[in-house]
């Protein structure tokens, strides 16, 4: 009967895809927020790195309470990553200009975190120029460290990992809060 389980055990962890690190979710940092999306699919917990990254985690927060991401859609799903925080993608009739909206106010300064983009990271997202970061967001399903340096990473996934790996573009984020 052991020798079962540790060859089902064994084939469970042969399947996860190279790069798909899983690991038990860690416990958050005392006084750091935690961002809970829930989406369609299942609830999703972020530890908010507030010590790491100020500013950009400041204005996060900032839009959580004002229910900026509520009824927002994923816009962008790849084998690597999920993003989302784009106003515009609550209008299914506007699918086409996904991913280019923001809450209109940058954060303005550039910000770089020692967190590296392993898997169930969380970073900001910018068009080239780290400064004019805003409100979209990703979350790594795969480590990819050619992200180091370049976005910074505000969280981690603590819980709900599964459920980002069942994202699917257009999925809901019925509501994000804090807590």
């Amino acid at each position: 009967m052991r020798r079962l389980l540790l060859a089902c055990l064994f084939a469970a962890m042969a399947a996860v895809p190279a790069g798909a690190q899983r690991g038990p979710a860690r416990p958050a940092t005392p006084g750091d927020p935690i961002m809970v999306i829930e989406t369609v699919k299942g609830t999703i917990e972020i530890e908010l790195f507030q010590k790491d990254a100020p500013k950009s985690v400041a204005h996060i927060v900032a839009l959580i309470k004002r229910s900026f991401y509520r009824g927002q859609r994923f816009h962008r799903v790849e084998r690597g990553l999920v993003q989302f925080g784009d106003p515009g993608t609550r209008s299914m009739r506007t699918q086409a200009s996904w991913g280019t909206g923001n809450s209109g106010n940058p954060i303005g300064v550039a910000e770089f975190s020692s967190h590296k983009h392993i898997r169930g990271a969380v970073g900001l997202a910018h068009g080239g120029d780290p400064k004019f970061a805003d409100s979209q967001l990703y979350i790594m399903k795969v480590a990819d460290p050619g992200l180091d340096g370049k976005h910074v990473v505000v969280g981690q996934v603590i819980s709900g990992m599964p459920v980002v790996d069942r994202i699917e573009r257009a999925d809901m984020l019925k509501n994000v809060t804090l807590r």
